[in-house]
């Protein structure tokens, strides 16, 4: 249906690349990876790509997103959704498990009984093999990359990983729902995918499975609204078996699709359909949000991933590696791993990058070529941070103004916000105590006395404290965008 329109948003891409003398950027990353149509739905085309590397490197890079948009744009459909995928035809797949376990056939007939009896484990292999094909199954809106195998659970997240796989092996009847929080990057969505591609891959392919983000669930009703077709929407998502609902949060002080996300709620769960949620905060933290559907998502299993330690970095950055068959000298993993403390898709994109550099300019990596190409990544240092967006994302987080953040008020409303900004800046920044009082209008030992006041409540509550390093990783992210 939309495989035209596919063709026609590659031709308009190329001109455009064409227009800004940029087309070899263009044949490297769209005709040199083969991205190929596959199929389509009402809402959604599929294509593929040649390897898993090439999948990584373009979305990584923004390519996907890029020829997204241009099927939205050429489509008019704000919500059209790109999928893609490795291409692993089963031929090919086949070929290269034969040509792996089978042993010839002159071989096999020279063996005795006694012989075939050894040949014993390597069939258990071939079976392996044959379950390992078996996982590659794609469901049109799930990444097939996102798999428990693929995902390394740390201090971090081991829970989160452990719960997940039991609500994926009994999907329904586990725990229902079970709800995911943390800041952006840490493997929430990872897990919840690797939830639907297993269910999928393991008799779940004629049931419903949906995933989506609550962004998109949102325009789905309000589009079902204005077209009169509300009922068409209340069909789909009340008759699911499993329902995959990523950054609810996108739903606070959304008062209308919170009441149908309810009624939605309440039909699944009356039949026994697996829900699973993600958020960035623990949703009783959602202001905005109802108090009914508050108590039904928080019903279930609610649980946090954290930033990963250094080991866990590591092991995130070697099992990468191993995914795409690469090999980098551990001293450059050490480094990775040893500055980049934000989070998972950070880990990886330094990675991707050096992997890239690597193959583009066919030149092996050292530490201080890899030191050199990821200065604009790395940095130990967060002096430039301004105490101006400190404020603005304090504020945000907070529901408040800035003026009032910097004000007099003294309720708690706005004097907690104040001691965490204060307590940020002083962490992240080279701002002093008289400078800040100056900005807040307070003498210099008010200023120490919010200050310690925040550090002493972090030693005896790791809640806040996890939300002081998600603020601090929200306005490093601000600063570099």
């Amino acid at each position: 249906m939309y495989e035209e329109a596919f063709q026609y948003a590659m031709n308009e891409l190329q001109e455009y690349y064409k227009s800004q003398n940029q087309e070899e950027i263009f044949n490297i990353w769209f005709l040199n990876s083969d991205i190929k149509y596959v199929e389509d739905t009402t809402d959604s085309i599929t294509v593929s790509v040649k390897t898993n590397f090439l999948l990584q490197m373009i979305s990584s890079k923004g390519y996907l997103s890029e020829l997204e948009n241009k099927l939205r744009e050429i489509l008019n459909q704000s919500n059209f959704k790109l999928n893609c995928i490795v291409d692993n035809s089963p031929a090919v797949n086949n070929t290269e498990i034969q040509e792996k376990i089978e042993i010839p056939e002159e071989k096999k007939s020279e063996k005795s009984n006694e012989e075939d009896k050894i040949e014993t484990p390597e069939e258990e292999v071939k079976e392996s093999k044959k379950e390992s094909v078996k996982i590659l199954k794609k469901h049109p809106l799930l990444q097939e990359e996102f798999t428990f195998d693929s995902f390394v659970p740390g201090d971090n997240s081991d829970y989160a990983y452990k719960a997940s796989l039991a609500v994926a092996e009994n999907p329904g009847k586990k725990y229902n729902p079970i709800l995911i929080y943390g800041g952006s990057g840490l493997g929430k969505t990872h897990l919840m995918q690797a939830i639907g591609n297993y269910i999928y891959n393991n008799g779940g392919e004629k049931l419903k499975i949906y995933y989506g983000s609550a962004e998109s669930f949102t325009n789905e009703f309000t589009n079902s609204l204005s077209s009169k077709k509300v009922h068409d929407f209340i069909d789909k998502y009340r008759n699911l078996d499993v329902l995959l609902l990523d950054d609810i949060h996108f739903l606070d002080n959304k008062k209308g699709i919170q009441e149908e996300l309810f009624y939605t709620f309440n039909a699944l769960h009356g039949k026994k359909a697996q829900m699973v949620f993600t958020c960035d905060r623990p949703i009783k933290e959602i202001k905005n949000m109802t108090d009914r559907l508050v108590s039904r998502l928080s019903n279930g299993l609610c649980i946090d991933i954290t930033i990963p330690n250094y080991e866990t970095r590591l092991a995130i950055l070697n099992k990468k590696c191993q995914l795409l068959n690469k090999q980098l000298d551990p001293q450059i993993l050490d480094y990775i791993a040893d500055n980049i403390e934000t989070n998972v898709r950070d880990l990886e994109a330094a990675l991707m990058t050096l992997i890239s550099y690597s193959e583009l300019v066919d030149k092996p990596l050292n530490l201080e070529l890899a030191k050199t190409q990821l200065k604009d990544i790395i940095t130990n240092s967060v002096e430039n941070v301004s105490l101006e967006t400190i404020e603005k994302v304090i504020a945000e987080n907070y529901q408040i103004s800035v003026s009032e953040l910097k004000g007099r008020n003294k309720t708690k409303k706005f004097i907690i916000p104040r001691q965490i900004a204060i307590y940020i800046a002083r962490k992240i920044t080279e701002i002093s105590y008289t400078e800040l009082g100056d900005e807040f209008g307070k003498d210099h030992s008010t200023i120490m006395y919010n200050y310690q006041k925040i550090e002493d409540q972090i030693k005896v509550d790791p809640i806040l404290e996890q939300k002081i390093d998600l603020y601090i990783r929200q306005i490093k992210s601000y600063k570099k965008s």
